[in-house]
């Protein structure tokens, strides 16, 4: 099934006005597990109603958005209210700025990321100019953008002939390192310590990023120990392996620089779990985690 876009409207760079359209870079894993709340008394499903105080339950269709002004009093604000006071810009990407890629503080990502696509072939070359000439200046651009019915300061950035749109936290929604000052109080450090920790970090380092290797471990357990139940079984955990002892910092930064240039420390967890099926008991047979529902 084709992606669907998440936001449509312009990308705007002072008198350039090009169609874009948003889509989520991110995805949800087909591996992902999701475990349901149950009564622990039955295994009955924990439902969420929506209640009015005054007529119980209601239905999606009968509830509106309203701002609480005094105490128990509200005003009501309908969608095509809002909309009415979008205008064009508030549809638009505003480009208010260009900096230094090198510059940017990762602190002030949210953690959510778009991936821009041009909106029709009339936009495919503005778009691609745009998104090269950055690349090649080794620029992002700071703008601003109207979202899920709020104002976003948004980061762009070109990657692999895209541009990808990042929401930012506002400065005032940053703490300051000064905040956490009394947690990190002023030690002094050895040379030989640091010299010990920048081979240890230079035998550690890569030449790019590569995030491929690395799984979801406790996804893969949670998948063995579901397959486990399911199926009447006991999970039986493997037997810990004793730590090794380290007497101070300066052993543990050696040993640690032996280990990574011998290839002992592994990196990501291993691929052999899988999501786990819908299984049926067999006949005259009931999982051990499996218990029969109460009726009235």
């Amino acid at each position: 099934m084709a992606a669907r876009s998440q936001w449509k409207g312009f990308l705007k760079l002072s008198l350039v006005s090009i169609p874009v359209k948003a889509y989520s870079a991110t995805t949800s894993s087909a591996g992902e597990i999701q475990l349901n709340q149950l009564h622990a008394e039955c295994n009955s499903r924990i439902r969420y109603k929506k209640t009015c105080a005054i007529h119980g339950e209601v239905p999606q269709e009968g509830i509106v958005s309203g701002y609480e002004y005094a105490k128990d009093q509200y005003v009501i604000i309908n969608t095509d209210e809002l909309e009415k006071l979008r205008t064009e810009d508030d549809k638009a990407i505003r480009i208010d700025s260009f900096i230094p890629e090198d510059s940017f503080d990762p602190l002030y990502l949210t953690g959510k990321n778009y991936y821009l696509a041009p909106d029709g072939p009339i936009a495919q070359k503005a778009y691609q100019v745009i998104c090269q000439a950055m690349g090649e200046l080794k620029r992002f651009a700071v703008g601003q953008v109207v979202m899920h019915s709020r104002e976003q300061l948004v980061l762009l950035r070109p990657q692999q002939g895209f541009l990808v749109m990042s929401p930012l936290n506002y400065a005032t929604q940053i703490s300051s390192p000064a905040s956490f000052e009394d947690e990190m109080p002023k030690t002094p450090v050895s040379p030989d310590e640091l010299k010990l920790a920048k081979t240890l970090i230079e035998a550690s380092s890569k030449d790019k990023a590569d995030f491929t290797g690395y799984k979801d471990v406790y996804m893969q357990k949670l998948s063995q120990l579901i397959e486990a139940k399911v199926s009447g079984k006991e999970l039986v955990a493997a037997p810990a392996q004793e730590p090794i002892q380290i007497i101070n910092l300066m052993d543990a930064l050696r040993q640690s620089v032996e280990q990574t240039k011998t290839g002992a420390v592994a990196v990501g967890g291993s691929a052999d779990a899988k999501p786990p099926r819908k299984m049926a008991a067999s006949k005259g047979t009931k999982p051990a985690a499996v218990r029969k529902r109460k009726t009235s």
